[in-house]
């Protein structure tokens, strides 16, 4: 115990070292006192104030001391809190204990380094209800927390307390440096709650969360009985190391001995340049003492930084144990951050990140609604896949601040090494742990949210599967105990929140897509681009280019015409870079002294960027025979595209141009046989097919092409050819055709609709299965489109084709 009524010791800044003094005014919360709502709150790091106790601060830091000037010339009221971790020499209000004790300042004492030392004496215990203000000095709202106290007849809690008492006077008993002041002290102190608080206040521990433990307890008896339970263990290490300096008495002259050896070896060492390695592993020591682990992990770390230990530094396997034991120290195995559950703050921050996205936002928000109900909810594995651009990744930032959770961001992308996952085992050289637990590691929680990016583009070799490593990590029912090959001892990723991101679902593993929520993010419309770019890229660009908001007018108009002719994505990564240019343009006149006008004109934007690049790809209406507009996904988004078939006198061949993939080939000829099967219904003479070859293209030849959903569009195209009758207008079609003449569902609808408006189409035909995909579509999306949902082949050609034929229809029958 530290004890002593004569003198106060050097005390550096707010650490308390510190002597309390008696001052046992029966039980003083029986008395009333004005507490004001909200009281400054002064950190205090390594103590704890404990009521009816007055200790000693001398205090450094500018904040504290404008404290204590503000506080002593008004109430002299203030609370203290101690600080979580000692070490952080700023504290905010995140890292204080929300219990603490009133203080009133005694006296002020004025240093000749310019610091004060002050006296206080602990009043009441209170909460923190809120935090005010963190400058010039911490202000919260706080609320006394009064004591449980038994009653007078409990003899129980008498007996406790005559324990505490003769257990406080053993521990003095033992500690002969102690005076016998202090006894009398402890034995004429008549409350016992004071008691309690001036024996706890004197306990001598290095670890103050344990005597935060006791200012906590509400319940006198249940803190007398925490208090025993230290005093009991504090007589025990006294006996220890009574029992320690008896043996040194009878052994000096072997204790002189090592003592003379030891010397040698240090001088050693020194010359050796090896002293500072037991400074390091007396700090890694130390770090492991207050470390939230398991046991398993503490019994792990404890076997190996033995072995360190006895390790000679000079050894090549030293460092490579060392970076393991400092692994095992630095990770935050069961320490986690506190989800913010507060629905509405989500939901704004969501909203505040990203324009749209409503399918993820309803889908965090669930989660966390979730979690609020139960407490407690294994985090789901979401993926998210769209085009480039339309905010995937950056997605992860905002889910992490809406849950106020550490951030990481794992890059898969050409990723070929399984080790990269797991670890490479410590029997190699530079072996190191797998990137989760590096970005864990980074986080400094268990609990943060990961971004695995482009999971669709990890890829395989002789090195091992990735995807296969990222199996265990990814399942909500094996990730709880997740081995890295480095580490050698599992890792709890449950609580982990980890969103993977995808161009293509096509690609990635079926196993590990069947353990992800799938979460489609399609592409945006031309009007919420400039919502986008005015609420976003623009402000932010401005922002990072050093040009006020008022130098700088773009219309709706304008930014429309940069989307259309200078851009051609689903997302708006390039558009961001087109604004730039705008940006750099405007930023250079200004500096140049040159006043240039605010509002850009589109003469002055064709200036800027120059020519248009893109050629909006427009309805070219129906003319001409065999020409049919069909709808295509791309990883930019949708794409109208055109079908053309062409009749030329021959022996009844079918090419096929426009660079086509297989299954796109084998679509045109399911057309023709078709068409060739149902050719009396169409009225096409039977011979037709044997004299005339058809050519059937689909422009833009560079760009490869594949896929089913053109099937309706080609059977239409053919048909169209052989009758010479006109296509219905404004008319785009999408849908996978079988010998049988049934119309499939295809994929990637909300791309096709977005093309088709763009495209100036107004009727859409699909097959009756993709009529619930519409209704999953907002109605903005939606809105001037009409639906024509069929089940056969047939029913297609009977809606598409007009009766009415085409200028110069050329007669299409047997030619000998």
């Amino acid at each position: 115990m530290r004890l002593n009524d004569v003198f106060f010791p050097e005390i550096e800044d707010e650490d308390m070292n510190y002597i309390p003094i008696v001052v046992d005014d029966g039980d003083q919360e029986d008395k009333p006192l004005a507490i004001p709502e909200h009281l400054p709150i002064l950190p205090l790091r390594n103590a704890v104030l404990f009521t009816g106790t007055v200790i000693p601060i001398t205090v450094g830091r500018e904040k504290s001391i404008k404290l204590i000037r503000d506080v002593y010339n008004s109430t002299k009221l203030l609370g203290t809190t101690t600080q979580r971790d000692a070490k952080v020499d700023n504290p905010s209000s995140k890292d204080l204990h929300s219990i603490g004790t009133i203080a009133k300042i005694v006296k002020i004492i004025e240093m000749p380094d310019g610091g004060i030392t002050i006296i206080l004496q602990g009043l009441r215990r209170f909460n923190i209800i809120e935090f005010i203000q963190e400058e010039p000095y911490i202000l919260a709202k706080i609320k006394e927390r009064a004591d449980f106290r038994p009653t007078a007849s409990d003899e129980e809690y008498n007996n406790i307390i005559g324990s505490v008492r003769d257990a406080a006077l053993h521990v003095l008993k033992l500690s002969p440096h102690l005076p016998q002041e202090a006894s009398f002290a402890i034995k004429n102190i008549d409350s016992r709650s004071f008691l309690i608080n001036f024996v706890a206040s004197n306990l001598d521990i290095d670890n103050a969360n344990e005597k935060q433990e006791l200012l906590e307890e509400d319940n006198l008896k249940k803190r007398a009985l925490k208090l025993l339970k230290l005093l009991n263990t504090q007589i025990d290490i006294l006996k220890i190391k009574n029992d320690i300096q008896q043996k040194v008495h009878t052994e000096i002259n072997q204790q002189q001995r090592e003592y003379y050896l030891n010397n040698q070896l240090k001088t050693i060492q020194e010359e050796l340049g090896i002293a500072n390695t037991a400074n390091e592993i007396r700090e890694l020591r130390e770090k492991a003492k207050n470390k939230k682990w398991p046991q398993e992990v503490a019994d792990i770390f404890e076997k190996e930084i033995q072995k360190l230990e006895r390790m000679n530094p000079n050894y090549g396997d030293y460092p490579m144990q060392f970076n393991y034991v400092q692994c095992l120290v630095d990770l935050p195995w069961l320490s986690y951050s506190t989800d913010n559950l507060e629905l509405k703050n989500a939901e704004k921050i969501l909203d505040e990140d990203h324009f749209g996205l409503e399918k993820v936002k309803e889908r965090i928000l669930e989660y966390l609604a979730i979690i609020k109900l139960k407490g407690d909810l294994k985090s789901p594995i979401l993926c998210l896949y769209g085009p480039p651009g339309i905010g995937k990744t950056s997605l992860g930032k905002s889910v992490a601040r809406a849950l106020n959770r550490s951030y990481g961001r794992i890059s898969l992308g050409g990723l070929h090494d399984e080790a990269e996952i797991r670890g490479h085992r410590r029997t190699y050289i530079g072996a190191m742990p797998g990137r989760i637990i590096q970005t864990i590691k980074k986080c400094g929680t268990s609990n943060p949210v990961i971004i695995l990016d482009e999971i669709d583009k990890v890829g395989n070799d002789f090195r091992g599967d990735p995807a296969a490593a990222l199996l265990e990590a990814l399942d909500p029912e094996q990730n709880s105990a997740f081995h890295d090959n480095y580490l050698d001892v599992d890792y709890d990723l449950s609580k982990v929140m980890f969103i993977t991101t995808a161009n293509t679902i096509g690609n990635i593993h079926p196993a590990l897509r069947d353990r992800m929520e799938m979460i489609d993010m399609s592409g945006y419309l031309i009007e919420e681009k400039i919502e986008i770019a005015k609420r976003y890229l623009l402000p932010k660009q401005l922002d990072i280019h050093g040009v006020k908001p008022a130098k700088l007018k773009l219309s709706d108009k304008l930014i429309e015409t940069i989307i259309e002719d200078y851009t051609r994505e689903s997302g708006v990564r390039n558009l961001e870079k087109q604004l730039t240019k705008v940006i750099r343009y405007i930023g250079k006149q200004i500096a140049f002294d040159e006043n240039p006008k605010a509002v850009i004109t589109e003469k002055e934007l064709r200036k800027i960027l120059g020519a248009p690049r893109f050629l909006k790809e427009m309805y070219q209406g129906n003319e001409f025979a065999g020409v049919v507009t069909g709808l295509a996904w791309t990883e930019n988004g949708g794409e109208i595209l055109f079908i053309e078939t062409s009749l030329s006198q021959g022996k009844g061949n079918l090419t096929l141009t426009g660079n086509l993939g297989d299954v796109m080939k084998e679509s045109a000829t399911i057309a023709l046989e078709y068409i060739k099967a149902h050719a009396d219904k169409l009225n096409i003479p039977a011979n037709a097919f044997e004299n005339w070859n058809i050519h059937l293209h689909v422009p833009e030849g560079a760009i490869p092409k594949d896929g089913p959903s053109a099937g309706i569009t080609m059977a239409t195209a053919i048909a169209s050819a052989f009758t010479q009758r006109k296509v219905r207008k404004n008319v785009a079609m999408t849908g996978e055709i079988t010998l049988r003449g049934k119309v499939l569902p295809v994929g990637g609808i909300k791309e096709k609709i977005l093309a088709a408006k763009r495209a100036g189409l107004t009727d859409i035909v699909l097959s009756r299965d993709n009529e619930k995909d519409i209704q999953e579509i907002k109605d903005i999306y939606i809105k001037g489109l009409t639906f024509h949902y069929v089940n056969t082949i047939y029913d297609v050609l009977d809606y598409a084709l007009l009766n009415d034929k085409v200028k110069d229809a050329v007669k299409i029958g047997g030619v000998k």
